[in-house]
Parts: structure tokens; C-alpha cells; sequence
């Protein structure tokens, strides 16, 4: 399959317009085998993909071995994004498996958005990985979500005085090519943007076919930064693929009545909404690639599947006229 490819910020790099999430892999949301993941990766790079995104938080270092065991012999093929901000320590004895991972490596994770903490994830990962290169660096996580407000913000202090010194040491000595951070909230990007130069963000599961509320004033900002945009959780954790989960929680009352409004819509047009939610976000132009996170190879077929089908100009107008995307929101076919 042909893949457009659209640049990283002011970037020399090119991304596939489907790129690959690899926390399913971690088992984010139920255990995957080591054969199903080891499999997945290179039939995903097979079918026109060149875009990975990874993190040492996901499945605590399983997901960046899945990885670089993966590409190891393609790594000019593609490009390799994974995080920092996060360092990781073994444990001894029991072990609970933290944050809902269902097949973790024995480790816990530390924040540390700090200059040294930096520099030895990155080293960290490279180990991992097993490979002399990232393309891509995020910082992993800062917002108050993840950490409640008062430790966001120091974090986020850490970050500004010593942290992005780090990353545009790496950028401008060629370690890395890009840099910029992969969050939940796009608020912190805002702020991050007072005192950073950002060439992308991974917004997860903000900025879909359920929720639009990102595009004024973030979308906006990127687009005058020349701040690339990666969509994960295009499917908002599985509840617009019939799931029953919503940023990887149970489904609020508002969001299930919103989903069925959006699912009328599709029914009305013969759409199936997971095809949908996969080809919305990139109609905005600051969006380069969309991340969904298979689990096997046939879940990789689907998604290819629903990313070529055909879906009539009538159905995005008419999912505007309904309320269920924003008026503001660039429509896919240029409409």
C-alpha cells in the first residue's frame, strides 16, 4: 500500500500518513504475545508504513525490545520515535505490574524531566532499542493528568530550566532530528511553547472524530509554530470501534450518547465509524500522521481496510450538520 508521506515541522523528515502506536503491544489494554507483536511490526512496515512510535513507559521497556528486535535489520526504512521523562528501575521480589500493564518487564517507572534524566533515557532507550539512532524525542507525560497540578508544574519547571537544554543539545549536535512531547492535555503544549521550539506532538485522544475541542487556539498555534501534529488514540481507547472503553476508563453517559449520535450518522451512509475516525484527523493541516495500536496482524488488515474506504463528501457534511463535528473543522476532501 502507498502511504502519502507529509514532513515533521520544519524537518527533514517524512512520515506515512498511518503511522503505528506500539503501547497496545505493552499490553495497555490486555496481554498481546510476544509471537502476535513480533509478527505485527514488520507486516505493519510491509504494508507502506515508516512511522513507529514507542516509550519506555509502555509495558515498562517490553514495548522498545519488541521494537528494535523488529527493525533491527529495516531501521533505514522508517521513522523511530520514543520518549523521555520517564526512567526506569528494576524490582526485586513481587511484583504488581503498575498502571494496568498486563505483561510488563520488572521495572517501575521514575519521572524525571530534568537535563541529566534526559540525556540517560535517551541513552537508555538507544540500548533497548538496540540501534544508534532516534529520529523523533518526546517528552513523555507532563501534564497534570498524569501528575495532578502542583507536581505538573514542577515538572514542567524541570523541563524549562535544564530538561529542553538537553534535547536541543541532541537536536543540533544531529543525535536526533526533531524533538516535542507526547500528551494526553494540550494545554501543557501551550505553555510548553513559551519557552520551547517544538517541531511535533503526539496528541493523544484529543483531537477526533468524538472531540474537536483542540482546534482553537492549540491547532491554530501549531499551525503558526510550523508545530507538526501525530494523532494517537485516534479511536479514543476502542469506543469508536464498538469498544467499551474511553481514555482507557469506563464510557461517561455523555460520551456513549455522543458516540451513538455519530453512529446514526454512519448507519445513515453505510460508513463504518472506525474508517471514519482513522481518515478525519487528517484533514486538519497541521496533522501528519494518524498512530492507531494494533495488536495482530489481522487487527493491522482491518485498519488498513478502513483506512481505504471510500467515504462519500455528503457523510462529513452532514456529520457537521448533526453537531458531531466541530463547524470549524477542516473536512477530509478539501471540503
Amino acid at each position: 500500500m502507498k502511504f502519502e508521506k507529509r514532513r515533521i515541522g520544519k524537518t527533514e523528515l517524512e512520515v506515512t500518513t498511518l503511522g503505528f502506536g506500539t503501547a497496545s503491544l505493552a499490553g495497555s489494554m490486555e496481554e498481546v504475545k510476544t509471537s502476535d507483536a513480533v509478527a505485527l511490526i514488520p507486516h505493519a512496515l510491509d504494508g507502506g508504513i515508516n512511522y513507529v512510535d514507542t516509550a519506555p513507559f509502555y509495558g515498562f521497556g517490553r514495548s522498545e525490545h519488541l521494537v528494535g528486535d523488529a527493525i533491527r535489520d529495516r531501521r533505514d526504512e522508517i521513522i523511530l520515535s520514543t520518549k523521555v521523562g520517564r526512567l526506569l528501575a528494576p524490582q526485586f521480589g513481587p511484583y504488581e505490574r503498575p498502571n494496568g500493564w498486563k505483561n510488563p518487564y520488572p521495572f517501575v517507572d521514575v519521572f524525571d524531566y530534568s537535563y541529566e534524566a534526559i540525556m540517560r533515557s535517551f541513552e537508555d532507550s538507544l540500548q533497548r532499542l538496540g540501534t544508534n539512532r532516534i529520529d523523533i524525542l518526546l517528552v513523555h507525560d507532563i501534564d497534570p493528568g498524569t501528575h495532578g497540578k502542583e507536581a505538573s508544574a514542577a515538572h514542567m519547571q524541570a523541563l524549562k530550566e535544564s530538561g529542553y537544554r538537553a534535547l536541543s543539545e541532541l537536536k543540533s549536535s544531529g543525535t536526533i532530528s526533531a524533538i516535542g512531547l507526547g500528551v494526553n492535555e494540550w494545554p501543557v503544549v501551550m505553555e510548553a511553547f513559551e519557552f520551547g521550539d517544538w517541531d511535533v506532538c503526539l496528541l493523544a485522544g484529543r483531537y477526533t472524530l468524538l472531540e474537536q475541542a483542540s482546534l482553537s487556539p492549540f491547532l491554530e498555534t501549531c499551525l503558526k509554530r510550523n508545530t507538526s501534529i501525530v494523532i494517537g488514540g485516534p479511536f479514543n481507547s476502542g469506543v469508536l470501534v464498538g469498544g467499551n472503553s474511553f481514555d482507557y476508563g469506563a464510557v461517561p453517559g455523555k460520551v456513549e450518547e455522543a458516540v451513538a449520535k455519530i453512529q446514526a450518522v454512519c448507519d445513515r451512509f453505510d460508513v463504518e465509524m472506525p474508517a471514519a475516525a482513522l481518515q478525519f484527523p487528517l484533514a486538519h493541516p497541521a496533522v501528519v500522521s494518524t498512530i492507531p495500536g494494533p495488536r495482530t496482524v489481522s487487527e493491522m488488515n482491518q485498519i488498513f481496510d478502513w483506512w481505504q474506504a471510500d467515504i462519500p463528501a455528503e457523510f462529513w457534511q452532514a456529520m457537521q450538520e448533526a453537531g458531531c463535528i466541530n463547524k470549524n473543522a477542516p473536512l477530509p476532501g478539501g471540503q
